[in-house]
């Protein structure tokens, strides 16, 4: 297989971890400045939603490459 026979499972760690630190991210630390347009904070619910979604991804991803 191209790129190895897990890249899928190293995608899935990569993506849903990015997933949910991203979205933690924007709740701690919304940016200092909002452009005009953007909105000033994270909608909570969407973003806590999302982060859960992101780490239950990366979980699975990890506990597929630890199976082997």
């Amino acid at each position: 297989m191209l790129l190895g026979e897990d890249l899928l499972a190293w995608m899935m760690l990569a993506l849903g971890g990015a997933l949910a630190v991203g979205n933690v991210m924007a709740i701690v630390r919304p940016p200092v400045r909002a452009k005009e347009g953007d909105l000033e904070q994270a909608p909570i619910r969407r973003s806590v939603g999302m982060a859960v979604v992101g780490a239950v991804v990366a979980i699975w991803g990890l506990a597929s490459l630890i199976k082997g």
